[in-house]
């Protein structure tokens, strides 16, 4: 080999096979359902000793649930060949834990001192903030130990716990500490969805609306029909767009080609670089899905404004957030000059050109590369004069 040759020495390809597999159940805890358990077999095949498990669960979720811990060992329990239940531990829910160091720590030292190997697992029982902090913790401890999922909000079913992502945020920034590592099941169980409060509830069909709109404009159809009874609660009503819309992501994700995000565009994340500014300039006392739906109305706005969408979808898409009791303004759209810092920091968080994506009409997504700060502007203005 010639020691200045421009041709590198092997060029070849890494595949690294995952999978990611996914359950929807009601009562899973429940030692009678077998769901819970052929997870968690999946997760960690092959197994001749017994694997351990760490488990880790939103306090929020433990306020609603004080039985769980219990119910979680008896389920343990009733099933042959699963994980030796050998630590639970509460963590804060929402952006508290993710802006907080040390719950990444706690992950870190209980698979430290509980001798948690890479064929063991952490469990994560929570809203999307837990199962961000608790994967993250899981994917650099022995650069990565199997983690398992469930989720318990509508916002963690329908969108986050689908992704491959987990990440905390530093530097004032959401999620700007970060891994890809894909959870090796997750179990989705409803019965966690009648304990939430009413703004969590409707806050999670915000993912709902976006993912409609980007991918399926039948199920935005359904959100205009359904919307009320979703938002007055009905299981019925909301169990086939929460499964719609988690399978609708999933298969951006698995399918699309790009699970790890290395291109410029992010489709998935359509109304988010407003909403994670938002977050950000509000100290993250704003909800995640809540932050969602008026980024959604404010690059709906702004689409309309530019003439890439029309009067007649903006005004149904503006509609079907009111209907499912989401916001649609908040007061830090007054705080422009702030709010336009999330372009940059959304281009800087995926790198390479500014892409963001747009509507020019229900399941027609579009990419643009430059924003109109005038017009964004009196778009920000239109939605507090209206909705303000």
């Amino acid at each position: 080999m010639r020691p200045h040759d421009a041709t590198p020495a092997w060029d070849r390809e890494i595949a690294v096979p995952f999978r990611h597999r996914v359950w929807f159940t009601d009562g899973a805890l429940d030692p009678a359902n077998p769901a819970f358990a052929h997870a968690l077999r999946c997760a960690c095949p092959g197994r001749d000793s017994p694997s351990r498990m760490a488990a880790f669960i939103d306090s929020g979720v433990l306020t609603a649930w004080p039985q769980l811990t219990d119910q979680l060992a008896r389920y343990l329990q009733a099933h042959a060949g699963l994980p030796e239940l050998v630590w639970v531990e509460s963590m804060p829910g929402g952006e508290a834990c993710k802006n907080d160091p040390s719950c990444v720590e706690d992950v870190l030292d209980a698979v430290d001192h509980l001798r948690i190997d890479r064929h063991s697992m952490v469990l994560a029982i929570g809203g999307g903030a837990v199962l961000d902090v608790v994967g993250f913790g899981a994917a650099i401890a022995h650069r990565g130990v199997r983690h398992v999922r469930m989720p318990t909000t509508v916002l963690a079913q329908d969108d986050s716990a689908m992704g491959v992502k987990n990440g905390v945020n530093r530097k004032g920034k959401k999620n700007f500490t970060g891994s890809f590592a894909p959870p090796d099941a997750v179990v989705c169980d409803r019965a966690f969805l009648g304990t939430l409060p009413d703004s969590a509830w409707c806050g999670g069909f915000s993912e709902a609306v976006k993912i409609a709109l980007l991918k399926d404009a039948a199920l935005f159809s359904t959100l205009e029909r359904d919307g009320a009874a979703i938002r007055s609660r009905s299981m019925d009503a909301a169990w086939p767009v929460i499964m719609r819309s988690a399978e609708l992501h999933a298969r951006h994700i698995l399918d699309g080609g790009d699970p790890f995000e290395t291109r410029e565009a992010r489709p998935l994340d359509h109304g988010h670089w407003a909403a994670h500014r938002l977050e950000s300039m509000t100290s993250f006392e704003l909800p995640h899905g809540e932050a969602v739906g008026i980024g959604l109305a404010l690059d709906t706005v702004y689409a309309r404004r530019i003439g890439l969408l029309g009067a007649e979808p903006a005004a149904r898409i503006l509609r079907v957030l009111a209907n499912l009791g989401l916001a649609r303004s908040h007061p830090m759209l007054r705080s422009m000059d702030d709010l336009m810092r999330g372009l940059e920091e959304f281009r800087e968080h995926l790198g390479g050109t500014l892409t963001i994506t747009l509507m020019r009409d229900i399941g027609h997504p579009v990419e643009v590369h430059e924003i109109d700060r005038v017009a964004m502007r009196e778009a920000a203005a239109e939605l507090l004069d209206q909705h303000g």
